[in-house]
């Protein structure tokens, strides 16, 4: 993880998501970072609202790049030891965001999420959602409040299903050997069934680590986890998003998207990997 990817609207969240981003580089000893705005016309919702307001490209390439000078200072004034380069472009930042990470070498993304209703996390969700969504790179999500101090407990939270053929190990393994972390394994059982042989699995794959096993039973998936992590003092919390079941359908809520609209801690979604 030595390129991190800062997507940033200038924004007071996305500023603490860098911030963060900074601190996490240090510990990850990440050789550079790199803030990104994609930038795009207006959406005119008002029929009212007459042609001649629409700003032209040049315009928004202005107003980016003038944004992104005074972000980037605004960041430097807190003697970071990171080199920090900046991208602005016209785009659309979940459509274009694997592509800047293959152009650039980022391998790690970081980004803030805003607190949102409950109409607008089921019907609308946030750019920080589909960034996860739509990119193989690892993504963490900063809550609003969150701050950067050093990563000493790491809880992954899975379900255990095909996890020697699908759980993406390497990023888990980055971040532990990065940190020094200790490593918390939590399944959280809705309904009861046997899973002691794909934890014996996961143990074997993370035995290196030392991981400590813990397991629930509940109906509320994000109230266990935030109180599990609250009671274990954890720092970050990794998800491994299902293919076929991330961002379900309308009204079908998906773990994932509600531990990024519900964590209190930052959220790092690994996408499994292919079989």
């Amino acid at each position: 993880m030595k390129t991190i990817l800062v997507p940033t609207d200038f924004s007071a969240t996305s500023k603490n998501a860098a911030l963060y981003a900074v601190e996490l580089a240090n510990q990850l000893s990440a050789a550079k970072m790199i803030l990104y705005n994609a930038y795009q016309a207006p959406v005119v919702t008002e029929p009212t609202m007459p042609v001649m307001q629409m700003l032209d490209i040049e315009t928004l390439k202005k107003i980016s790049d003038d944004g992104m000078k005074l972000f980037k200072s605004s960041l430097q004034l807190q003697n970071i030891n990171i080199q920090i380069e900046e991208i602005n472009e016209f785009a659309v930042l979940p459509n274009s965001i694997d592509e800047v990470c293959t152009r650039t070498g980022a391998d790690l993304i970081v980004m803030g999420i805003t607190g949102a209703s409950k109409f607008e996390e089921v019907l609308i969700g946030s750019t920080a959602i589909s960034v996860v969504k739509n990119t193989k790179v690892p993504v963490i999500i900063i809550p609003p409040n969150a701050k950067c101090d050093k990563i000493e407990r790491v809880m992954l939270a899975c379900d255990y299903k095909k996890v020697e053929e699908t759980a993406p190990l390497q990023p888990i393994k980055e971040l532990l050997e990065a940190t020094s972390a200790k490593l918390l394994v939590l399944n959280i059982n809705q309904r009861q069934g046997s899973t002691d042989k794909s934890q014996n699995e996961l143990l074997q794959m993370l035995h290196n680590y030392n991981p400590e096993i813990h397991s629930i039973n509940t109906e509320d998936f994000i109230g266990g986890i935030n109180d599990f992590a609250a009671s274990n003092n954890i720092d970050m919390i990794i998800t491994i998003p299902k293919k076929h079941g991330l961002f379900e359908g309308l009204f079908k809520e998906s773990h994932t998207k509600q531990l990024a609209f519900h964590s209190h801690v930052p959220l790092m979604c690994i996408h499994e990997e292919d079989l």
